[in-house]
């Protein structure tokens, strides 16, 4: 995949997995990978950036691998730029998915 396209959606992709149920940063990479691949070098600073935000809080879970997980919880901030972003992602993929359909009529 493209990835100028990832770029633009990681933020959605993430605010909706950690809608679903609160995660730890490595769960949350397993997660979006299986979407879009990414990395911890992509995943921890958006993570950092969400926080620093106030879309996301955090808290600490004891492991028994380890050591404690940060485990992320997205908030009623967060869940609001969700719904801002859903609905820019559904305008957005229309509008391409209708162009391209109208080029490939002319073809």
């Amino acid at each position: 995949m493209n990835s100028q396209f990832k770029k633009g959606v990681l933020e959605l992709i993430v605010l909706l997995s950690v809608s679903k149920r609160d995660m730890y940063g490595y769960e949350l990479i397993l997660e979006v990978s299986k979407v879009v691949g990414v990395n911890e070098g992509t995943i921890y600073p958006l993570l950092k950036r969400l926080t620093n935000e106030n879309y996301f809080e955090t808290y600490l879970v004891e492991s028994n691998e380890g050591p404690s997980r940060k485990y992320y919880k997205i908030t009623v901030l967060g869940k609001k730029r969700l719904e801002e972003l859903k609905e820019g992602w559904d305008e957005f993929s229309s509008s391409v998915c209708n162009f391209i359909k109208e080029c490939d009529k002319d073809e």
